[in-house]
Protein backbone atom coordinates (compact mmCIF):
# COMPACT_ATOMS: atom_id res chain seq x y z
CA UNK A 1 0.00 0.00 0.00
CA UNK A 2 1.54 3.37 -1.14
CA UNK A 3 1.10 5.82 1.78
CA UNK A 4 0.28 9.31 0.40
CA UNK A 5 1.35 12.56 1.78
CA UNK A 6 -1.26 15.18 -0.12
CA UNK A 7 -0.50 19.13 -0.35
CA UNK A 8 -3.22 20.94 -1.41
CA UNK A 9 -5.84 19.09 -0.59
CA UNK A 10 -9.15 21.04 -0.75
CA UNK A 11 -8.26 22.03 -4.65
CA UNK A 12 -9.26 21.11 -8.25
CA UNK A 13 -6.47 18.27 -7.99
CA UNK A 14 -6.32 17.30 -4.21
CA UNK A 15 -9.83 16.76 -4.52
CA UNK A 16 -9.62 14.42 -7.85
CA UNK A 17 -6.36 12.52 -6.01
CA UNK A 18 -8.96 11.72 -3.08
CA UNK A 19 -11.50 11.01 -5.20
CA UNK A 20 -8.74 8.13 -6.88
CA UNK A 21 -7.83 7.11 -3.32
CA UNK A 22 -11.26 6.16 -2.55
CA UNK A 23 -11.54 3.86 -5.83
CA UNK A 24 -8.66 1.98 -4.63
CA UNK A 25 -8.48 1.52 -0.26
CA UNK A 26 -6.45 -1.47 -1.01
CA UNK A 27 -3.78 0.75 -2.93
CA UNK A 28 -3.23 3.63 -0.86
CA UNK A 29 -3.50 5.26 2.16
CA UNK A 30 -3.69 8.93 3.14
CA UNK A 31 -0.76 9.66 5.66
CA UNK A 32 -1.09 13.70 5.65
CA UNK A 33 -3.49 16.19 4.33
CA UNK A 34 -2.64 19.46 3.50
CA UNK A 35 -4.89 22.64 2.99
CA UNK A 36 -5.10 26.70 2.45
CA UNK A 37 -8.24 28.60 3.81
CA UNK A 38 -11.09 26.13 2.94
CA UNK A 39 -11.76 25.10 6.43
CA UNK A 40 -15.05 23.27 5.84
CA UNK A 41 -14.24 20.99 3.31
CA UNK A 42 -10.54 20.18 4.68
CA UNK A 43 -12.67 19.28 7.97
CA UNK A 44 -14.67 16.49 5.98
CA UNK A 45 -11.47 15.18 4.35
CA UNK A 46 -9.95 15.21 7.87
CA UNK A 47 -12.66 13.21 9.04
CA UNK A 48 -12.92 10.70 6.35
CA UNK A 49 -9.28 9.37 5.72
CA UNK A 50 -8.11 10.16 9.34
CA UNK A 51 -4.50 11.40 8.17
CA UNK A 52 -1.81 11.29 10.79
CA UNK A 53 -0.80 15.09 10.23
CA UNK A 54 -3.10 17.42 8.70
CA UNK A 55 -2.47 21.55 7.88
CA UNK A 56 -4.11 24.25 7.09
CA UNK A 57 -3.01 27.78 6.29
CA UNK A 58 -5.68 29.48 8.53
CA UNK A 59 -6.57 28.18 12.05
CA UNK A 60 -7.48 25.04 12.98
CA UNK A 61 -11.58 25.02 13.45
CA UNK A 62 -12.25 24.01 17.29
CA UNK A 63 -14.54 20.78 15.93
CA UNK A 64 -11.52 19.40 14.84
CA UNK A 65 -9.16 20.31 17.42
CA UNK A 66 -10.73 17.21 19.35
CA UNK A 67 -10.27 14.51 17.25
CA UNK A 68 -7.71 11.89 18.13
CA UNK A 69 -4.89 10.77 16.72
CA UNK A 70 -4.79 13.37 14.17
CA UNK A 71 -2.01 16.23 14.57
CA UNK A 72 -2.47 19.75 13.82
CA UNK A 73 -0.68 22.79 12.36
CA UNK A 74 -1.92 26.25 10.89
CA UNK A 75 0.03 28.78 9.52
CA UNK A 76 1.62 29.90 5.82
CA UNK A 77 4.19 27.62 5.82
CA UNK A 78 2.27 24.77 7.57
CA UNK A 79 2.29 22.65 5.00
CA UNK A 80 5.95 21.67 5.75
CA UNK A 81 4.75 19.60 8.16
CA UNK A 82 2.93 17.39 6.37
CA UNK A 83 5.92 16.28 4.59
CA UNK A 84 6.15 13.10 6.83
CA UNK A 85 8.52 10.40 7.12
CA UNK A 86 5.66 7.84 6.73
CA UNK A 87 4.74 9.27 3.64
CA UNK A 88 6.03 6.86 0.21
CA UNK A 89 5.28 10.03 -2.07
CA UNK A 90 4.15 13.99 -1.82
CA UNK A 91 1.72 14.84 -3.72
CA UNK A 92 2.22 18.54 -4.58
CA UNK A 93 -1.16 20.25 -5.70
CA UNK A 94 -0.58 23.64 -4.44
CA UNK A 95 -1.07 26.60 -6.64
CA UNK A 96 1.42 29.20 -7.54
CA UNK A 97 5.13 29.98 -6.62
CA UNK A 98 4.54 28.43 -3.01
CA UNK A 99 4.69 24.71 -5.09
CA UNK A 100 8.19 24.95 -5.16
CA UNK A 101 8.82 25.32 -1.59
CA UNK A 102 7.00 22.07 -0.81
CA UNK A 103 8.94 20.43 -3.68
CA UNK A 104 11.93 21.09 -2.73
CA UNK A 105 11.34 20.41 0.61
CA UNK A 106 10.07 16.81 -0.13
CA UNK A 107 12.98 16.34 -2.29
CA UNK A 108 15.37 17.69 1.12
CA UNK A 109 13.23 15.10 2.96
CA UNK A 110 14.06 11.87 -0.13
CA UNK A 111 10.10 11.77 -0.81
CA UNK A 112 9.44 10.88 -4.71
CA UNK A 113 7.17 13.90 -5.47
CA UNK A 114 3.73 13.65 -7.83
CA UNK A 115 3.46 17.11 -9.37
CA UNK A 116 0.88 18.93 -10.03
CA UNK A 117 2.56 22.32 -9.25
CA UNK A 118 3.73 23.98 -13.02
CA UNK A 119 5.23 26.64 -11.23
CA UNK A 120 7.98 24.52 -9.57
CA UNK A 121 9.42 23.58 -12.89
CA UNK A 122 8.51 27.12 -14.41
CA UNK A 123 10.62 29.01 -11.65
CA UNK A 124 12.99 26.98 -10.80
CA UNK A 125 13.38 23.96 -12.86
CA UNK A 126 17.33 23.43 -12.80
CA UNK A 127 17.19 23.61 -9.22
CA UNK A 128 14.65 21.21 -8.54
CA UNK A 129 15.90 18.87 -11.64
CA UNK A 130 19.55 18.93 -9.81
CA UNK A 131 18.31 18.52 -6.37
CA UNK A 132 15.94 16.06 -7.49
CA UNK A 133 19.29 13.78 -9.19
CA UNK A 134 21.33 14.61 -5.66
CA UNK A 135 18.78 12.94 -3.78
CA UNK A 136 17.91 10.32 -5.90
CA UNK A 137 14.22 10.83 -6.14
CA UNK A 138 11.71 10.46 -8.84
CA UNK A 139 9.49 13.40 -9.78
CA UNK A 140 6.30 11.50 -11.90
CA UNK A 141 3.92 14.47 -13.80
CA UNK A 142 0.34 14.73 -13.01
CA UNK A 143 -0.48 17.03 -15.79
CA UNK A 144 -2.72 15.67 -18.26
CA UNK A 145 -0.01 17.22 -21.00
CA UNK A 146 3.22 15.96 -19.28
CA UNK A 147 1.88 12.18 -18.77
CA UNK A 148 0.69 11.60 -21.82
CA UNK A 149 4.20 12.41 -23.14
CA UNK A 150 5.73 10.23 -20.39
CA UNK A 151 3.04 7.58 -21.80
CA UNK A 152 4.56 8.26 -24.87
CA UNK A 153 8.01 7.82 -24.04
CA UNK A 154 7.22 4.12 -22.74
CA UNK A 155 7.78 5.57 -19.18
CA UNK A 156 11.33 6.42 -19.95
CA UNK A 157 12.39 10.14 -19.28
CA UNK A 158 15.45 9.75 -21.23
CA UNK A 159 13.63 8.14 -24.55
CA UNK A 160 15.67 9.53 -27.48
CA UNK A 161 12.96 11.64 -29.70
CA UNK A 162 12.20 14.37 -32.32
CA UNK A 163 9.42 15.97 -31.18
CA UNK A 164 7.40 16.72 -28.06
CA UNK A 165 3.85 17.92 -29.69
CA UNK A 166 1.92 19.20 -26.86
CA UNK A 167 -1.66 19.43 -27.62
CA UNK A 168 -3.76 22.11 -26.09
CA UNK A 169 -7.97 23.42 -26.61
CA UNK A 170 -7.49 26.54 -26.87
CA UNK A 171 -9.26 27.61 -23.50
CA UNK A 172 -12.33 29.75 -23.04
CA UNK A 173 -11.38 32.52 -25.91
CA UNK A 174 -10.29 30.35 -28.35
CA UNK A 175 -12.46 31.69 -31.10
CA UNK A 176 -13.01 35.45 -29.68
CA UNK A 177 -10.81 38.26 -31.95
CA UNK A 178 -8.43 40.69 -30.49
CA UNK A 179 -11.00 43.27 -30.40
CA UNK A 180 -13.44 40.99 -28.58
CA UNK A 181 -10.51 39.68 -26.11
CA UNK A 182 -10.22 43.76 -24.88
CA UNK A 183 -14.23 43.48 -23.13
CA UNK A 184 -13.90 39.49 -21.75
CA UNK A 185 -14.63 38.85 -18.41
CA UNK A 186 -13.24 36.74 -15.38
CA UNK A 187 -16.94 35.14 -15.89
CA UNK A 188 -15.83 34.36 -19.36
CA UNK A 189 -12.76 33.05 -18.84
CA UNK A 190 -13.40 30.61 -16.44
CA UNK A 191 -15.79 28.96 -18.73
CA UNK A 192 -13.62 26.12 -20.00
CA UNK A 193 -14.75 24.29 -23.17
CA UNK A 194 -13.27 20.92 -21.79
CA UNK A 195 -12.18 20.69 -18.43
CA UNK A 196 -13.19 21.31 -14.91
CA UNK A 197 -10.27 23.23 -13.07
CA UNK A 198 -9.56 25.78 -10.53
CA UNK A 199 -9.67 29.40 -11.31
CA UNK A 200 -6.00 30.84 -11.80
CA UNK A 201 -5.20 27.83 -13.71
CA UNK A 202 -8.34 28.11 -16.15
CA UNK A 203 -7.43 31.94 -16.88
CA UNK A 204 -3.98 30.77 -17.78
CA UNK A 205 -5.75 28.60 -19.97
CA UNK A 206 -8.10 31.17 -21.51
CA UNK A 207 -4.33 33.36 -22.15
CA UNK A 208 -2.89 30.24 -23.35
CA UNK A 209 -0.13 30.86 -20.08
CA UNK A 210 -0.28 27.69 -18.70
CA UNK A 211 0.49 26.25 -22.56
CA UNK A 212 3.35 28.43 -22.42
CA UNK A 213 4.60 26.76 -18.72
CA UNK A 214 3.97 23.25 -20.20
CA UNK A 215 6.54 23.90 -22.75
CA UNK A 216 9.11 25.00 -19.95
CA UNK A 217 7.95 21.83 -17.66
CA UNK A 218 8.68 20.07 -20.41
CA UNK A 219 11.90 21.33 -21.18
CA UNK A 220 12.74 20.18 -17.65
CA UNK A 221 11.34 16.99 -17.29
CA UNK A 222 12.52 15.48 -20.51
CA UNK A 223 15.88 17.25 -20.73
CA UNK A 224 15.31 18.59 -23.60
CA UNK A 225 15.37 22.19 -25.34
CA UNK A 226 12.82 24.74 -26.21
CA UNK A 227 12.91 23.80 -29.90
CA UNK A 228 12.33 20.21 -29.78
CA UNK A 229 8.91 20.96 -28.31
CA UNK A 230 5.78 22.11 -30.12
CA UNK A 231 2.50 23.11 -29.41
CA UNK A 232 -0.92 22.79 -31.72
CA UNK A 233 -4.13 23.45 -30.54
CA UNK A 234 -6.66 20.31 -30.66
CA UNK A 235 -10.15 21.44 -29.51
CA UNK A 236 -11.58 18.13 -28.42
CA UNK A 237 -8.95 16.93 -25.74
CA UNK A 238 -8.82 13.92 -26.86
CA UNK A 239 -5.26 13.46 -27.39
CA UNK A 240 -3.37 14.79 -24.72
CA UNK A 241 -0.10 14.94 -26.26
CA UNK A 242 2.03 13.50 -28.48
CA UNK A 243 5.55 12.14 -29.21
CA UNK A 244 7.64 11.90 -32.81
CA UNK A 245 10.45 9.90 -33.25
CA UNK A 246 13.26 9.85 -35.65
CA UNK A 247 12.01 7.63 -38.16
CA UNK A 248 8.73 10.10 -38.47
CA UNK A 249 6.23 7.58 -36.55
CA UNK A 250 4.29 9.67 -33.96
CA UNK A 251 2.94 8.15 -30.83
CA UNK A 252 -0.34 9.34 -28.97
CA UNK A 253 -1.74 9.10 -25.71
CA UNK A 254 -5.86 9.57 -25.93
CA UNK A 255 -9.16 9.36 -23.71
CA UNK A 256 -11.83 11.33 -22.86
CA UNK A 257 -10.77 14.17 -20.59
CA UNK A 258 -10.12 13.83 -16.48
CA UNK A 259 -7.56 14.22 -14.89
CA UNK A 260 -7.97 10.47 -12.50
CA UNK A 261 -6.21 9.44 -15.02
CA UNK A 262 -2.93 10.95 -15.07
CA UNK A 263 -2.86 11.33 -10.97
CA UNK A 264 -3.79 7.77 -10.82
CA UNK A 265 -0.60 6.59 -13.08
CA UNK A 266 1.18 8.69 -11.44
CA UNK A 267 1.00 7.19 -8.28
CA UNK A 268 0.12 3.56 -9.28
CA UNK A 269 3.10 3.24 -11.79
CA UNK A 270 3.85 0.88 -13.45
CA UNK A 271 0.24 -0.62 -12.66
CA UNK A 272 -2.53 0.96 -14.36
CA UNK A 273 -5.93 1.17 -12.37
CA UNK A 274 -9.57 1.21 -13.53
CA UNK A 275 -10.63 4.90 -12.15
CA UNK A 276 -14.29 4.62 -13.98
CA UNK A 277 -13.15 5.74 -17.04
CA UNK A 278 -15.27 4.99 -20.32
CA UNK A 279 -13.85 3.47 -23.55
CA UNK A 280 -13.08 5.80 -26.24
CA UNK A 281 -16.07 5.26 -28.98
CA UNK A 282 -13.96 6.01 -31.80
CA UNK A 283 -17.30 5.30 -34.38
CA UNK A 284 -18.34 8.60 -32.01
CA UNK A 285 -15.33 10.78 -32.87
CA UNK A 286 -16.40 12.34 -36.30
CA UNK A 287 -13.71 14.83 -36.28
CA UNK A 288 -10.61 15.76 -34.25
CA UNK A 289 -9.49 18.75 -35.41
CA UNK A 290 -5.77 20.46 -35.06
CA UNK A 291 -4.80 23.85 -35.79
CA UNK A 292 -1.50 26.79 -34.97
CA UNK A 293 -1.46 29.05 -32.04
CA UNK A 294 -2.28 32.22 -33.06
CA UNK A 295 0.19 34.16 -31.01
CA UNK A 296 -0.75 37.60 -32.26
CA UNK A 297 -4.05 36.88 -30.67
CA UNK A 298 -2.36 35.40 -27.33
CA UNK A 299 0.54 37.41 -26.70
CA UNK A 300 1.07 36.04 -23.29
CA UNK A 301 2.21 32.76 -25.31
CA UNK A 302 5.47 34.04 -26.32
CA UNK A 303 6.03 36.79 -23.79
CA UNK A 304 6.53 33.50 -21.23
CA UNK A 305 8.97 31.88 -23.24
CA UNK A 306 10.92 34.46 -24.28
CA UNK A 307 10.84 35.02 -19.99
CA UNK A 308 11.73 31.29 -19.84
CA UNK A 309 14.78 31.57 -22.98
CA UNK A 310 16.04 34.58 -20.67
CA UNK A 311 16.83 32.39 -18.32
CA UNK A 312 17.88 32.87 -14.53
CA UNK A 313 15.02 34.35 -12.37
CA UNK A 314 13.47 36.20 -15.29
CA UNK A 315 11.01 33.19 -15.30
CA UNK A 316 10.22 33.87 -11.29
CA UNK A 317 9.59 36.97 -12.69
CA UNK A 318 7.56 35.80 -15.24
CA UNK A 319 5.15 34.05 -12.92
CA UNK A 320 5.14 35.96 -10.10
CA UNK A 321 3.51 38.87 -12.34
CA UNK A 322 1.23 36.51 -13.81
CA UNK A 323 -0.22 35.61 -10.43
CA UNK A 324 -0.97 38.72 -9.23
CA UNK A 325 -2.25 40.60 -12.42
CA UNK A 326 -4.69 37.24 -12.83
CA UNK A 327 -5.64 37.63 -8.90
CA UNK A 328 -6.68 41.11 -9.56
CA UNK A 329 -8.51 40.21 -13.40
CA UNK A 330 -10.29 37.76 -10.52
CA UNK A 331 -11.19 39.91 -8.63
CA UNK A 332 -12.81 42.42 -11.47
CA UNK A 333 -9.86 45.18 -10.85
CA UNK A 334 -8.17 44.64 -13.90
CA UNK A 335 -8.75 43.73 -17.51
CA UNK A 336 -7.88 40.76 -19.47
CA UNK A 337 -5.40 42.76 -21.85
CA UNK A 338 -3.96 43.70 -18.76
CA UNK A 339 -2.55 40.68 -17.67
CA UNK A 340 0.01 41.15 -21.11
CA UNK A 341 0.52 44.45 -19.63
CA UNK A 342 1.41 43.25 -15.95
CA UNK A 343 4.09 39.98 -17.34
CA UNK A 344 5.94 42.71 -20.14
CA UNK A 345 6.32 45.45 -17.31
CA UNK A 346 7.77 42.98 -15.25
CA UNK A 347 10.10 41.42 -17.20
CA UNK A 348 11.17 45.18 -18.87
CA UNK A 349 11.90 46.69 -15.15
CA UNK A 350 13.73 43.70 -13.36
CA UNK A 351 17.28 44.21 -13.43
CA UNK A 352 17.96 40.59 -12.16
CA UNK A 353 20.79 37.41 -11.86
CA UNK A 354 21.22 34.68 -13.26
CA UNK A 355 21.45 33.01 -9.67
CA UNK A 356 19.42 30.28 -9.51
CA UNK A 357 18.82 29.34 -6.13
CA UNK A 358 15.58 29.34 -3.84
CA UNK A 359 16.64 33.17 -2.12
CA UNK A 360 17.26 34.42 -5.25
CA UNK A 361 13.60 33.27 -6.66
CA UNK A 362 11.79 34.54 -3.45
CA UNK A 363 13.21 37.71 -4.28
CA UNK A 364 12.26 37.76 -8.18
CA UNK A 365 9.28 36.69 -6.89
CA UNK A 366 8.39 39.49 -4.58
CA UNK A 367 9.77 42.23 -6.88
CA UNK A 368 7.30 41.08 -9.49
CA UNK A 369 4.34 41.06 -7.28
CA UNK A 370 5.27 44.22 -6.33
CA UNK A 371 5.73 45.77 -9.34
CA UNK A 372 2.21 44.39 -10.62
CA UNK A 373 0.53 45.84 -7.66
CA UNK A 374 2.21 49.35 -8.18
CA UNK A 375 1.74 49.47 -11.70
CA UNK A 376 -2.31 49.07 -11.25
CA UNK A 377 -2.33 50.87 -8.00
CA UNK A 378 -4.22 48.60 -5.81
Amino acid sequence: MKKIALIGSTGSIGKQTLSVVRKHPDKFKIVSLSAGSNAEEFCAQVKEFMPKVATLSCAIPDSLKAQKGVEFFSGEDAFKSAIIDDADVVVVALVGFKGILAVLDAIEKGKDVALANKESLVVGGSLVMQKAKEKGVKITPIDSEHSAVWQALSFDFNKPFRKIILTCSGGAFRDLTKEQLAKVTAKGALNHPNWNMGAKITVDCATLVNKAFEVIEAKWLYNTSFDKIDVIIHRESIIHSMVEYVDGAVIAQMSYPTMELPIALALSYPERLDIGLKSLNFAELKNLSFESVDKERFPCFDLVLEGAKAGGTYPAVVNGANEVAVRLFLEGKIGYNDIYKAIYGAMQSFDGGHHVEIDHLIEADEFARQYVLDLFGV
